[in-house]
């Protein structure tokens, strides 16, 4: 028996503040994102290569091998973008009880990918959003370039569960799949019984949650007839600094 795959309600991009703030998220479909971007999805397109020169993530407490990876900082001002030195990544063990409590440092994303301009247009609208929902402030991003695949038969995109990443917003920015069944996005209420469940299949949906809202996780993937994986970007966004360890 196949399995049902859901899809998400979208929201037209001059509504995305909205939905954030009413639901706790909103998903823009590819058409959606090429308006929202003001630019083309071709400029996507063009970095997809790069997913395959992700580096394995060492720091799996799981022992698995599914988790590829690259991370890079930026402190985004207005219009104004700027990378930080490479630095680990941290999170509190209230936020991920797996990986939490660890300094984790990943190799950075390739110089070329950051410089693109439709990069620096995502990192730019997404906190444009960010401001509309909280107001003016400067915004700390997390970028996370993900590949999770099926190399060790099953692939975890979100090995700690549904959680929280103890920042203000996160944003994922799906990249493609390739041969796999599974990788259902689902979301809850922080404080509440609502949740909903789906599954982005579009290259180049965007889903932006409101950390503060709703928990999230992505739900194992297999393969469906040979090895396969599911590419994605996070981007998280947090004012008054970096998550830090203290």
């Amino acid at each position: 028996m196949t399995a049902t795959i859901l899809s998400p309600s979208y929201t037209e991009p001059s509504q995305l503040a909205d939905a954030v703030t009413a639901q706790g998220f909103g998903v823009l479909n590819p058409a959606g994102l090429a308006a929202f971007l003001e630019t083309p999805l071709s400029a996507l397109d063009e970095l997809k290569p790069t997913w395959d020169d992700l580096l394995p993530d060492t720091f799996l407490r799981d022992g698995g091998h599914y988790r590829r990876r690259r991370h890079s900082c930026f402190i985004v001002t207005g219009q104004e973008i700027d990378q930080v030195a490479h630095r680990a990544h941290y999170q509190p063990v209230q936020y991920n009880a797996l990986h939490g409590g660890m300094l984790r440092r990943f190799e950075p994303m390739q110089a070329e990918f950051v410089a693109q301009p439709v990069i620096r247009q995502l990192l730019r609208s997404i906190a444009q959003v960010c401001t509309a929902i909280k107001g003016e402030r400067t915004w700390h991003v997390e970028a996370h370039q993900f590949r999770i695949d099926t190399t060790d038969g099953i692939g975890r995109p979100t090995p700690e569960g549904a959680h929280r990443d103890g920042v203000d917003f996160v944003a994922i920015l799906f990249a493609g799949r390739e041969n796999i069944r599974g990788g259902e996005s689902r979301i809850f209420e922080f404080n509440g019984r609502y949740g909903q469940r789906f599954t982005l299949t579009e290259k180049w949906t965007l889903l932006l949650l409101d950390d503060q809202k709703v928990i999230h996780e992505s739900t194992p993937i297999l393969p469906a007839d040979k090895h396969g994986y599911r590419d994605t970007l996070v981007l998280t966004y947090r004012s008054g600094g970096f998550l830090d360890a203290e």
